[in-house]
This record gives structure tokens, sequence and C-alpha cells, in this order.
């Protein structure tokens, strides 16, 4: 059904990567993130990976990964804790991790990742966000928010065996992504200000 489609294409964002100044890695439990990140890395995609997250604000603390824990240890802290484990054992150089391990949702780990290179005096012309292929759309919109002057390229990693293709055939999955599609309406608005729109005029 074109609804379907139109849904699937708006959610699911994947771009062509190019040469970009830094890799971002929005919180979460899936070490497939960080893994796809350090295969970036490697590739020279870029000289730095942000691993960002504490936990999530509704659970209070880290609850463990959700996949492969037969590989990764399951007594984490936090999120960025997971991934920057993840990123030294596929073989980023440490120096090359940047940690913010404060943000507790999406729009903090966007907003903390924008203080942390701020404080490093790193500003991406180019980044590369690696996430969730279903959270990709929200993911990018405040990853774009918080750097109103990088381009994004989005790397998405299907988690779950939630793709594209299939999130329409189950409840599980049509909970999620309908689920992002209506965090983007909600949450857009109070992150798009009046303040931003006209800043945004002047740089065009």
């Amino acid at each position: 059904m074109r609804i379907i489609q139109e849904i699937s294409d708006f959610i699911f964002v994947e771009d062509e990567l190019e040469k970009a100044d830094v890799i971002f890695v929005p919180g979460g439990s899936y070490p497939e993130l960080p893994e796809r990140a350090a295969v970036l890395w490697k590739e020279g995609c870029a000289p730095y990976v942000v691993p960002s997250g504490r936990f999530s604000v509704t659970c209070g603390r880290f609850m463990g990964v959700k996949s492969k824990a037969g590989i990764y240890r399951d007594d984490y802290a936090t999120e960025c804790e997971l991934y920057t484990d993840v990123l030294r054992r596929c073989g980023v150089e440490e120096k090359c991790i940047l940690k913010e391990d404060k943000a507790e949702y999406t729009a903090q780990n966007a907003r903390l990742s924008k203080i942390l290179l701020d404080e490093k005096g790193i500003r991406p012309g180019k980044a590369i966000l690696c996430c969730k292929a279903y959270h990709a759309r929200r993911c990018l919109m405040y990853y774009q928010l918080s750097f109103p002057d990088t381009r994004f390229m989005v790397a998405p990693v299907a988690v779950g065996g939630l793709t594209k293709e299939n999130w329409h055939r189950t409840q599980e999955g049509l909970g999620k992504v309908l689920g992002e599609l209506a965090r983007l309406g909600t949450q857009f608005t109070p992150e798009y200000t009046p303040e931003m729109a006209d800043f945004l005029k002047l740089r065009d």
C-alpha cells in the first residue's frame, strides 16, 4: 500500500556515505550500533566516534544489552560504557572515542554531544549518524537541530529483526514505527523554536 511505503521512506532514512569529521552513536542497548560505527571508523569514514548515553530516563538504570549477551558483559553502568567497550573491542583507538555519558533521551544525546564537541573545539562540517533503522528520522531531527551547520549522513542499523521491509507485518513493528511517527509530531515543535527558524533563515 502507498501509505506503508511512504511511512517507510520517511522513517527509515539511509544515505550514501562520504568521508566525515565524526561518527555519532546515539544511546541504546544494541551493540550492533557501535559495531557498525567501528567498521566505518576503520574504513576511514571519520577520525572520531562519539558514543552517547547514560540510560533511559524511564528506567532509571541501564537494563543490560539487548543482543549478543554472550559476547558482551551484563554489568555496564551506562549505554556509553557499553558502546565504548564495543568500540575498543572492535579496534577503535581510545583517543578517537569521545564519550558522552549523561544523556537520558534522544534530544539529550544530540545536545550533550554538541556541548562535548564544542568544548573540544570540534565543529563538524559533515557527520555520520549511526542509529537504529526505525529510529533514524527522529535521531536525524534532533542532531540536525543541535548541529544546524553540519551535513548529516545516516548509517542505519536494523536491530531486533525490524527492517524497512517488514515493520508493518507485526504488532511490535507497528508499535515502534508508528510510535516514532507520533513522537516526531509532538517533539518537533518544542525544539524548532521561532528563534531557530530565524537563525536558519539568516543562514540561507
